[in-house]
């Protein structure tokens, strides 16, 4: 089945998770004359067809489909492995072999010697990430007295060392904790595929003082205790939460900023939110600013979203995006340099606020697309090839 049928089949819809299937091997065909043979190790569900609906937390599953569809649009025909598929043993031989981070050294050591062996990272480097993690949590205990596991582990992992190429999602930070590898090296842009109406006819002096922060877990890996402590004690600027509040694996997290959670007046806390709902639309009418500390991340899908529902930026270099002018690029995560910049940015003027917005808006809708994921990633393959080629 071709990749073109496969979307217009699910509409780019995700499918759910199930667990037994992950085990199965989908052949794609290669759209006009086939050029190669390649094979895909990340997320398998879209292409089983089943037609059921799964969990849109995360755009791993939209890359995939782009991943591809970019593939047979080159003309290779495509096998599509789990990246959890442990049992997999490749049967022919492969032009193109690309690999989420923890499936790409059990597999490459099977394949054909001339097979071009591409990473797909999707988090900055894992040593770099539990480091940072940990000194989170580190703080989070000094300030206050309180340990919590609420982070993000990578798994360990050799990806950068085997694969002869790297494809990253983020910024010139994440790339940067990949450098040492001296491995040539891609940035792809996290695809979103929501939409939203643009922020240009919101009220920016109703909402100047109000901001969001949205995120998966990892509630202290993405900085919502350092959010927290700051609005606390600003009781003239109103934080909304969104996050995994009422799980189980944040508990401890929850027990230790109970009060600022569920019992400060300038805190409402929603929890989790389907960002495809009209429920998170209309939140988004009322925040001026996304807040968003991270430790670290490849590229936050969060921020992108955010940033397609016209959200001003407000983020940590580790998020992975860049913001230019019109999001705040915190130098640090400390607290009064979180303070600082929130007060600041409420105090532009409404028309100063307005243009950030729909700037952030435009450059979402420009370069965090499904659209511009898949032209990315052509002109990527197609540098490879030209690279191995010379």
């Amino acid at each position: 089945m071709a990749v073109n049928q496969i979307l217009r089949k699910f509409g780019l819809e995700l499918k759910r998770y199930k667990p037994e299937r992950y085990m199965q091997r989908v052949t794609i065909d290669a759209e006009g004359e086939k050029r190669g043979t390649a094979l895909v190790a990340y997320i398998v569900e879209p292409f089983l067809g089943d037609g059921e609906t799964v969990n849109n937390s995360h755009t791993h599953h939209i890359e995939s489909v782009m991943i591809v569809k970019a593939l047979t649009q080159l003309g290779f025909e495509v096998d599509v492995i789990d990246y959890r598929n442990a049992n997999f043993i490749p049967d022919r031989q492969y032009n193109l072999f690309i690999s989420a981070r923890t499936h790409l050294a059990r597999v490459a050591k099977r394949l054909n010697d001339d097979c071009i062996k591409i990473a797909h990272l999707d988090t900055a480097h894992f040593l770099f990430n539990n480091a940072s993690a940990y000194r989170r949590l580190q703080d989070l205990k000094d300030r206050r007295g309180a340990a919590a596991d609420s982070m993000k582990r990578i798994e360990e992992n050799w990806a950068p060392e085997i694969a002869d190429c790297l494809a990253i999602l983020g910024n010139d930070f994440t790339l940067g904790t990949y450098a040492y590898a001296k491995k040539p090296m891609y940035r792809l842009p996290v695809p979103t595929p929501y939409r939203y109406d643009s922020p240009a006819d919101k009220d920016f002096t109703d909402v100047a003082r109000t901001f969001l922060w949205f995120g998966s877990g990892g509630l202290a890996h993405k900085g919502l205790d350092l959010a927290l402590e700051v609005f606390a004690d600003l009781p003239d600027f109103k934080l909304i939460v969104c996050g995994p509040i009422e799980a189980q694996y944040e508990r401890q997290f929850v027990a230790a900023y109970n009060n600022e959670l569920f019992h400060q007046d300038n805190i409402e806390t929603i929890g989790w939110i389907d960002v495809s709902s009209d429920e998170f639309r209309v939140l988004a009418r009322r925040c001026v600013g996304l807040v968003y500390p991270s430790a670290s991340e490849g590229q936050s899908g969060a921020v992108v979203t955010c940033m397609q529902a016209g959200l001003i930026p407000m983020v940590s270099r580790e998020s992975g995006v860049d913001v230019h002018n019109f999001g705040t690029a915190l130098p640090d995560c400390r607290l009064d340099t979180l303070r600082n910049a929130i007060v600041r940015l409420s105090e532009e003027a409404p028309e100063a606020l307005k243009r950030r917005a729909v700037e952030s808006w435009e450059y979402a809708r420009s370069h965090h697309t499904t659209d511009a994921y898949l032209a990315e990633y052509q002109r990527m393959i197609e540098s490879i090839l030209d690279r191995q080629s010379r």
